[in-house]
């Protein structure tokens, strides 16, 4: 233990530390009361099962040896036009490939996950690697995820053809380093929301249409918001039959290079700037029987069962990008010195470390809990997406606050989690439009109060 201290605090070794006092205690009362301190992130890792405890270092190793050194150049990069990419981000993923993130929703050998770990369950594992890989770079975490979130709808189908034919061979080649992406397409131009939502997709009118034809279907519209759409070589397209509603939508798989298919234009973005998010044009784009996701009419279902599996890691990416924040916060105010002492010896910057830290494990603990299920239960996957992202935003607010001037200089990383941030409160739906979630998951609990007596 340390003999050195903290302004305002006595050191370790001290008789008035509590560490040092309690471990004077009798061996029976130290069972239950003595503990060494460890740092956050090991103390966290420690209790997940060891399986999952090597996942997420893993994670870790790869998000620090490869994301964070490329996140602040990656960030500021030229915006591209549709079709172009960075080499940076070209390297990335391919590092990612081989690495095993880009296969990882399949057990080996046809993915990269250790059959152990499907003891637990996706959404938990999905939550340990969002919130690694955010944790070093917004960016470059979603070009990473957002791949696993487009190749979902097709293992929520359970159709073990469809995914032998499209995800197996897209996963071996990802694991030998040439990454083949998935996108997930469902938000239309002028009606984000009614894509996340049963009573807007009653009333909504579907902007990308499938028209029979001889031997599959032709898709004609657009997607906007795409993340990762213009350099996904698989998208799962849900479109409406023709002449029918959002209760008819399907999903389809349209394959990158296919005739009347392209990204029109990448958005050029507040935050996680290094990734896209592409406008897809659909220009009677042929999509055979076979590319039919799951069956016709169940695009809704897979739409929605996929948001329930994604909302949880959405979670744990605003708190990635908060936990980057913060640890940026205090390696600057453990560094930065006013009046010839560090900022971290002034009692009132101490407030605010511990209360990122206490809205950070909050945060964790909120998603840990709750992602542990097989089966992700819309209601609490929303509370988590809209807690979570609130409370990220927080979190860079007060990390900008402990930098003052210094917040405003890119090369703190905390103005890039400023903007990164966000972006959590919007995609996946709105937080709004997760409130409205957890209300409809519990609504029939409501109307049946409201028929009781007083």
């Amino acid at each position: 233990m340390s003999s050195l201290s903290l302004d305002g605090h006595v050191a370790f070794d001290d008789s008035l530390s509590p560490f040092k006092a309690i471990s004077k205690l009798p061996r029976s009362s130290r069972l239950v009361s003595h503990y060494t301190p460890r740092n956050i992130w090991d103390e966290d890792t420690l209790k997940l099962p060891k399986s999952l405890q090597n996942y997420r270092k893993m994670l870790r190793q790869f998000a620090q040896s490869t994301l964070a050194p490329a996140a602040l150049s990656g960030d500021i990069a030229q915006h591209l036009p549709s079709g172009e990419t960075h080499t940076e981000l070209v390297h990335i993923l391919s590092s990612a490939g081989k690495t095993g993130l880009l296969s990882d929703q399949l057990p080996a050998p046809w993915g990269s996950m250790k059959a152990i770990n499907f003891r637990h369950s996706l959404v938990l594992q999905s939550c340990l690697k969002t919130e690694e890989l955010f944790s070093a770079c917004a960016g470059y975490g979603l070009a990473i995820s957002a791949s696993g979130l487009g190749s979902l709808p097709i293992l929520l189908s359970g159709n073990l053809s469809s995914i032998r034919r499209f995800m197996v061979p897209a996963y071996k080649a990802s694991m030998h380093g040439d990454a083949q992406l998935f996108a997930f397409a469902i938000t239309e131009p002028g009606a984000g929301s009614d894509a996340e939502e049963g009573h807007g997709a009653k009333h909504a009118k579907p902007s990308v249409v499938a028209k029979k034809c001889t031997g599959g279907w032709k898709l004609n519209g657009r997607k906007c918001f795409i993340s990762g759409g213009d350099i996904a070589n698989n998208i799962t397209v849900f479109a409406a039959l023709e002449g029918e509603g959002m209760e008819s939508w399907t999903c389809f798989l349209v394959k990158k290079g296919t005739p009347g298919f392209k990204a029109v234009r990448n958005e050029l973005k507040m935050g996680q700037r290094a990734s896209t998010a592409s406008e897809l044009e659909f220009v009677d784009v042929f999509v055979p029987n076979t590319h039919v996701i799951g069956e016709l009419r169940q695009g809704w279902a897979l739409n929605r069962a996929t948001l329930n599996y994604s909302r949880m890691p959405v979670a744990a990416i605003a708190l990635g990008i908060a936990r980057g924040a913060m640890e940026s916060a205090i390696n600057f105010v453990c560094h930065y010195k006013v009046a010839g002492k560090a900022l971290i010896h002034y009692q009132e910057i101490q407030l605010q470390i511990a209360q990122m830290i206490a809205e950070t494990s909050a945060m964790r603990s909120l998603i840990w809990q709750n992602a542990e299920a097989m089966v992700p239960r819309q209601g609490k996957a929303s509370m988590a997406k809209f807690y979570c992202s609130d409370g990220a935003i927080r979190v860079c607010d007060m990390a900008m606050d402990l930098l003052g001037n210094q917040g405003m200089l890119h090369k703190n990383n905390v103005e890039k989690c400023f903007r990164d941030t966000r972006l959590t409160q919007i995609y996946e739906g709105t937080n709004q439009i997760n409130r409205l979630a957890v209300i409809e998951e519990y609504q029939n609990e409501f109307l049946t109060l409201g028929d009781q007596p007083k």
